[in-house]
């Protein structure tokens, strides 16, 4: 399994930008995905965006435009990083990390059941 930890969270303006970062533990060869995940409070839990092995990227279309995913290798771990611009409050919730090394194309990326291994999650806050 991929060890996961987020970092990068906090309380942010509206308006604001904030850089998450997910450091994701694994021997990187051969396929392997990488996804965000919003959980806010009351709701399920949403896919924001993932990259691939290949770096093709894939959003929600509800966020499309404001947050950028990107990722660098190390030798032994990938860090993924979720930009994301003009907060708004409805992007409160807790920001979690997924892998895994079996990806659907597309959307399939975005889906939960895609991925085995899960981080803790990073807290963002937005107040207006």
């Amino acid at each position: 399994q991929i060890q996961l930890e987020e970092s990068g969270g906090g309380s942010v303006q509206a308006g604001g930008s904030v850089r998450l970062s997910c450091t994701a533990s694994f021997h990187h060869y051969g396929i392997y995905c990488l996804a965000w995940f919003r959980q806010a409070p009351g709701k399920e839990r949403e896919g924001v965006a993932a990259i691939d092995s290949d770096d093709s990227t894939v959003y929600s279309d509800s966020v499309k435009g404001r947050f950028t995913i990107s990722k660098d290798n190390a030798d032994a771990e990938i860090t993924a990083y979720l930009q994301i611009d003009n907060l708004t409050p409805e992007d409160t919730g807790m920001y979690i990390c997924a892998a895994d090394r079996s990806c659907p194309e597309g959307k399939g990326l975005l889906l939960s059941g895609t991925y085995d291994s899960w981080g803790k999650g990073t807290q963002v806050t937005v107040s207006s």
